[in-house]
């Protein structure tokens, strides 16, 4: 990927965090240690570990300067994915499920530190059905993962899935009241809206 020339808008979902007493970081201090990292603008939204800020530094290069940060400032061996705003919104139009899904909250958004080799991705996506004809679906474009999950995750044939094994990279999910929200923050300073917004003006809730 070709390196980021300007400030851009990024966003940091961080990996297993928060999850019962381990792997504990208040979001307080993460906003504290991207502001020392150099950062800007930096916003939070949720506890599951999604910041939004400003750096004129490519995605991968913020992503390493995170995962060192936590480590060496907060003792979180944590995994850190990051998307621009262009890659964001481009993931989330892109969504090739978004015909048949149809609660937010069980339709799931897979970030993927790498592209997966393609007999991975064709033996992931066999685990659910046509789209269309369900109930549980999976899609991958890239490096997103898409799932529609109408009954909840933990009630789908994906509940037992080990992603990073399968798929031989690093992942992590957020469903698509999360993915809407952090296009929104991503994109204030850019002064756009996500092109479903624009059509539907539908607005984003709570989500993980």
């Amino acid at each position: 990927m070709s390196p980021v020339s300007a400030p851009t808008r990024q966003v940091a979902l961080l990996r297993g965090i928060n999850v019962g007493r381990s792997q504990r970081v208040p979001m307080a201090r993460l906003r504290e240690l991207l502001t020392s990292l150099g950062y800007t603008d930096v916003v939070t939204h949720l506890q599951s570990g999604n910041a939004v800020f400003t750096a004129d530094e490519p995605p991968a290069s913020t992503a390493d300067a995170i995962e060192r940060g936590l480590r060496r400032v907060l003792e979180v061996n944590a995994r850190v994915i990051v998307r621009t705003h262009a890659e964001l919104t481009a993931a989330a139009g892109a969504d090739p499920l978004a015909a048949v899904a149809t609660d937010p909250a069980r339709h799931l958004l897979g970030f993927l530190s790498d592209t997966p080799d393609p007999g991975r991705v064709e033996s992931t996506v066999e685990l659910g059905g046509d789209a269309g004809a369900g109930p549980d679906q999976v899609r991958i474009i890239g490096r997103h993962l898409y799932l529609w999950c109408p009954r909840g995750v933990l009630e789908s044939v994906f509940a037992s899935v080990d992603w990073d094994r399968r798929l031989g990279v690093a992942t992590t999910m957020r469903n698509w009241n999360t993915v809407t929200r952090l296009v929104e923050l991503t994109g204030e300073q850019v002064g756009q809206r996500p092109p479903w917004q624009r059509r539907s003006g539908g607005g984003a809730a709570a989500g993980c």
